[in-house]
């Protein structure tokens, strides 16, 4: 694979890329190399995090559109009124692997994700949750081991509160746009956005620049001043 001339030579398909950027990168070193690559503004919220700090979140968007909802009295005049949950379900069960159910369009009136969505998502080999609200469940998620990034906990249910009305089609979170097979990076440190045309050059600079930091750590170790490693290597 080849993006905008540079040749991949740490990966052949996402099993691979994924399984090794969890061991060798974490999403500052991504981060880095999105600035260098004209990608300024790919982080989500700063309080948007993994519920717990080890977690790490790495997949393929699968974007979902949420809306407030309120319960009806009767039914409306669209045949999504009569659904709850809305679409919530037939997006749940078209996760695929490597794929990251990441969610927009609701308030912070409910959750959005919980205990059973994550059964269900490990089921079909989904690589985490990212949702622009809350979750609940905490203890059966966190018992799970389901990597999962939310504003926090809540218990409020959003069946009478909210709907899935779409998914797979493109969504905005904190003005960054997530397209549908976009990659999705979360650690304790934030939840960044790989856009799919850069995610080879993207991933590959981090591989680079993380033996770099190597070596600026070993020369620091050995008593150079910040100033002489940044000369040198022009990380830091």
């Amino acid at each position: 694979m080849t993006t905008g001339g540079v040749m991949n030579h740490y990966w052949s398909n996402d099993d691979e890329l994924f399984s090794l950027a969890k061991k060798k990168l974490f999403v500052a070193l991504v981060g880095d190399v999105l600035d260098t690559l004209g990608l300024f503004h790919q982080f989500l919220s700063p309080q948007l995090k993994p519920i717990d700090p080890g977690m790490v979140i790495l997949g393929r968007a699968m974007p979902v559109l949420e809306a407030d909802y309120f319960q009806q009295s009767g039914p409306g005049n669209a045949s999504l009124s009569e659904k709850p949950f809305g679409l919530m379900f037939h997006a749940l069960d078209d996760l695929q692997k490597n794929e990251v159910y990441i969610c927009a369009g609701g308030s912070l009136r409910y959750a959005q994700w919980g205990g059973l969505m994550s059964t269900r998502a490990k089921k079909c080999e989904a690589a985490g949750a990212v949702v622009h609200g809350f979750h609940r469940d905490s203890n059966e998620i966190l018992k799970l081991g389901f990597p999962v990034a939310s504003f926090g906990s809540y218990a409020q249910d959003q069946g009478p509160r909210g709907k899935v009305v779409d998914w797979r089609v493109p969504i905005e979170l904190d003005n960054v746009r997530v397209m549908p097979g976009d990659v999705i990076f979360g650690d304790r440190d934030g939840v960044l956005v790989i856009p799919a045309q850069a995610v080879d050059d993207a991933f590959h600079g981090a591989f680079e620049k993380a033996k770099g930091e190597s070596e600026v750590l070993k020369a620091l170790n050995m008593g150079m001043t910040t100033v002489e490693a940044f000369d040198k290597f022009g990380i830091m």
